[in-house]
Parts: C-alpha cells; structure tokens; sequence
C-alpha cells in the first residue's frame, strides 16, 4: 500500500530471514541483539502482535545484564558524519570506563548490533566499554560511501579513528587516556595504522590478522585475491600507488608506535600472509616496544578451533589487564 506499517518496539538489532505466511497476515523472522542470539519471531501485521517463538540457549547465563547497542555518531575530520555502537558497562561500574574500539574487517564490513557472545564478559566483568565504529569504506551507507576510503583515499579511514579518539575524550562516561584499539584482518590493518599514527591518544592495541604494508600484502596474498584488493586498495604495480601505499604502511612507521602491541596470526593464513605478523614484530623487537605474539601453527585467516580462540580469548584478557587496566 505504500502506507507504513506499525509494529512493537524492539531493541537494536538484526532481523533477516523474512517469510510470509500462506494466510498473507504474518510475517515470520529471524531476530538477533546484543540481548539474544538469533531467535524466531512472528508479526501480525492486522493486530500489530508481535510473538516470539524460540528462546535460544545461553548456557544458563542472564541475558538480561548484558548491554544493549547504542547508535552512536561524530564528525569526522572532513564534516561528514561517522557512526558505530557503543557497548556500555552497566551501574555496578562507576566513574570513566576503559574502552576498546574494535574496527571490522572488510574494510567493505559493517558492524551490527548483533549477540556479542564472549565479549559480554569483557563489558559485565571487566567494566570495559567496546565500540564498534563503521568508518568510510563501510558497506551499508550506500555506494559513495563505500569508496570513500579506495585507492589515494585510504588514510581518510585512518582519520575517522582520530575523529572517534576525540569525540570520546568528549564523552563523560568514557575515559580518553585508557583505549584500547583492535581489530582482524582490514581491522587489524586498521589497528596498525592508528598504533602508529595516534599512539599519544591510546593506552594499547590488539592486531588480529593484520595487515603491516599494503604493498607487501597484495604482493603475497594468494594469487585470486589480487586483483580483487588491487581494486580497493589501489595496483602496487603502479609506481605512484606503490610509494603512497609504501608511505603509509604502518610498518614503516612503526618507529611512531610507542604503546604496546599485541600481533596475533594464523601461520597458514592465505589472505593476509604470516609474514605481514612476522615484519612488524621483528622491526618492533628491534626498537624496544612491548610486543606480545601469539602465532597458532594450524590456524588460516582467524582462529577456527576451539582450543585456540580460548587461547587467544584469555591471552588478550591478559594483555588488557596488564596494559589496559593497570
């Protein structure tokens, strides 16, 4: 009819899956937050009734203590407009909270105020705040949006992280001088290139999968992504391409990274090559940096096993207690 329709608040959240039912009244879908993994739902659009079907296992754990998504939103250093979730502690926790910001991969990711499983206890536990921002380059926003970020344009993403540091020094519930920046693959990219470029304006960081140099990186990932990234990240065989990428590698800054840094890889990662880990630790032995590594020799691009995520899980809640916390 073109009319809007009413429905029943929800929380923030994913809804997919969308079925009608043969009576053409009900629609029945999949519905995930940052309070429940994905569960069943149904919607009477006649009665506005909104039924849900499932309740998904937690394991015994009170979902009802977990924090939900807050949109989130800042300027950028151009004008534009910048947004992510923010995953607050809840009242047990007083005064400014500690903050990780965990960029997504991609970098034509997004992030969503999905189920945040483990990383509750980070939130509920540990009184850590996380924020997942959707920098340029972000899928989702549109197609102008996307290529913000391509080829020549890359460090603007950089700097929608310098933009976030500022808005949350900002903020009265966040504490500015304990942040700890994150993320895997494009994400631990990501990582490196802020460890390196706003290393006064954070406490720490976490390199997942990451990538050191744009150009050592197209050069050896695995020959059908090639062309593939060549296209967002710009051809390393072109001679002006190569000496931008080349200028901006967090690994050649990294005599700017002065915080400490821990590099996790999977040894037979065929995305972003083991060697990408192995150069940035080696040049950041050389200048005296805490560094931790944690190498997994039967892992690819993340961790799969179960073993080697709780591993990793509890060696990163390590790290964030000794350089984060303290």
């Amino acid at each position: 009819t073109g009319e809007e329709i009413p429905v029943p608040k929800m929380p923030a959240g994913i809804a997919g899956g969308f079925q009608w039912h043969p009576n053409g009244k009900e629609i029945g879908f999949s519905f995930t937050s940052a309070k429940s993994a994905s569960d069943a739902y149904s919607l009477n659009l006649e009665t506005g009734a909104l039924e849900r079907w499932t309740f998904r296992e937690t394991a015994g754990l009170n979902t009802d203590s977990f924090s939900e998504a807050e949109l989130v939103r800042w300027k950028s250093f151009d004008g534009r407009m910048i947004s992510g979730f923010l995953y607050s502690p809840g009242p047990a926790f007083t005064g400014k909270r500690p903050v990780i910001v965990e960029i997504h991969g991609g970098p034509e990711g997004q992030a969503r105020p999905g189920f945040m499983g483990r990383k509750n206890y980070i939130v509920n536990e540990m009184g850590i705040a996380i924020l997942q921002p959707n920098v340029r380059g972000s899928s989702g926003y549109g197609k102008t949006f996307l290529t913000l970020d391509n080829g020549f344009l890359r460090e603007d993403s950089y700097k929608d992280i310098g933009a976030l540091l500022d808005w949350i020094r900002q903020r009265p519930d966040l504490d500015a001088d304990r942040v700890l920046v994150t993320g895997g693959s494009y994400g631990g990219h990501m990582t490196l290139a802020v460890a390196s470029l706003y290393s006064d304006r954070i406490r720490c960081s976490v390199s997942v999968v990451g990538i050191s140099n744009l150009v050592t990186f197209l050069e050896n990932t695995s020959g059908y992504r090639q062309d593939l990234r060549r296209a967002e990240y710009g051809d390393e065989r072109d001679p002006k391409m190569r000496a931008f990428l080349q200028t901006i590698a967090p690994l050649n800054r990294a005599d700017r990274i002065g915080k400490p840094l821990f590099i996790i890889q999977g040894a037979n990662d065929p995305r972003v090559p083991a060697s990408e880990a192995e150069q940035m630790m080696s040049t950041l032995k050389d200048r005296g940096v805490p560094a931790w590594s944690l190498v997994a020799k039967d892992e690819g691009h993340g961790f799969a096993k179960k073993k080697n995520q709780d591993f990793q899980f509890y060696s990163t809640i390590l790290f964030m207690r000794e350089y984060l916390l303290n």
